[in-house]
């Protein structure tokens, strides 16, 4: 008997070892997978260096408009006019993909923590927030890009170039109409679910 009670400890020995071993495989394991989010760490900061190449690429063309304002027509305002805003809604995407995206699937920012210059919107934009900000920075620089070929249209004649740029411009307007009504049923299930759990505790109450 005791030499079977031995044996059913070291039984017992072996299967603990076993778990605990299994436990610190799956402990590591999930470990590796949470901190491979850093590995989108450098996507932000490339969408950064970009951001500053954007910069001089405005610089340059604010220049150019700059020194022909006196010399210019009123069409030519208008559409450097138009370029200038272009690159700044286009700054201002890049600017909320990087600050959402990476408090979203990276890490929290804690420098902008207690900074009374962060903005309004950071840190309370999710996954789904990111997805209408996305689509409406979208459609104003596709509407910017329709008043520059506006400005530009010769004898009232419609190419198809800006055909397939109203198309493109309406693709987006619906996506944005299309994940704002996904986002109202969502928070509407949410809303009906937790009355349903209201309404459960009361009854069991």
């Amino acid at each position: 008997m005791e030499v079977f009670g031995m044996t059913k400890d070291s039984k017992r020995g072996s299967d603990s070892e076993q778990s605990s071993l299994g436990e610190r495989f799956e402990d590591n394991s999930e470990k590796a997978l949470f901190g491979a989010r850093w590995l989108l760490a450098p996507f932000y900061f490339g969408l950064t260096a970009a951001i500053a190449l954007l910069l001089l690429k405005f610089l340059q063309q604010f220049y150019k408009f700059a020194r022909n304002i006196f010399v210019s027509d009123v069409r030519e305002v208008q559409l450097g006019i138009f370029g200038l805003l272009d690159l700044t809604l286009l700054a201002n995407l890049m600017l909320i993909m990087i600050f959402a995206g990476y408090e979203n699937f990276v890490s929290k920012i804690g420098a902008a923590e207690g900074s009374e210059d962060k903005p309004q919107w950071m840190g309370k934009v999710d996954y789904s927030g990111l997805k209408i900000k996305l689509i409406g920075s979208l459609v104003a620089i596709s509407v910017i890009e329709l008043l520059q070929d506006f400005v530009n249209l010769d004898h009232s004649e419609i190419t198809s170039g800006i055909r397939w740029r109203i198309f493109l411009h309406l693709t987006f307007v619906a996506s944005g109409v299309f994940f704002a009504l996904m986002d109202y049923l969502v928070s509407k299930r949410k809303q009906v679910d937790a009355s349903v759990k209201y309404e459960d505790l009361k009854l069991y109450s």
